[in-house]
């Protein structure tokens, strides 16, 4: 599992898994989540849709699957996973790479940039809580993708009992 605030490099990261051949799955998109009603700020929230995550993740059982997210209903799934990975940045760095992104519109606005920063002193601290791993992703690219190829082979070997 490979989660963190919009803007931590999340997409990149899966882009470039799958570029080396990884099976990667951003549960933003495909049916994974969807938008509920919320009492919070702007009256909504994205929440994965647990039978298909479910289904994702019985349906697996061969090699290494990265799955990326961040929503409030996926901590009922960390026991699935064999590594929670936190991608973290400073806010300033969230900021500026969520003004210049072109693939998500999400962050462009000024109440957006504040939620970025409200979440960012109340939920990341929880992913942080809940995270087996945390890669700074003010690092390159491919510097941030190593580290989870290290991480995945790590439990790999775990699993295989070497």
């Amino acid at each position: 599992m490979v989660t963190g605030m919009s803007g931590t490099g999340k997409s990149a990261a899966l882009a470039e898994l799958a570029r080396r051949g990884h099976r990667v799955v951003d549960t933003d998109y495909g049916g994974y989540s969807e938008e509920v009603p919320s009492p919070g700020p702007g009256g909504f929230e994205q929440l994965w849709r647990e039978d298909r995550v479910e289904a994702l993740l019985d349906g697996h059982d061969d090699g290494v699957l990265f799955v990326s997210g961040c929503v409030s209903n996926q901590m009922k799934f960390y026991p699935r996973f064999d590594a929670v990975v936190l991608l973290s940045a400073p806010a300033e760095v969230i900021l500026g790479r969520v003004s210049g992104r072109e693939s998500n519109a999400f962050g462009k606005r000024d109440a957006e940039r504040e939620r970025i920063l409200d979440d960012l002193a109340s939920v990341e601290p929880l992913l942080r809580a809940g995270a087996s791993a945390e890669i700074d992703t003010r690092a390159a690219l491919d510097e941030v993708v190593d580290a989870l190829e290290r991480i995945a082979d790590s439990v790999q070997h775990r699993r295989d009992g070497c």
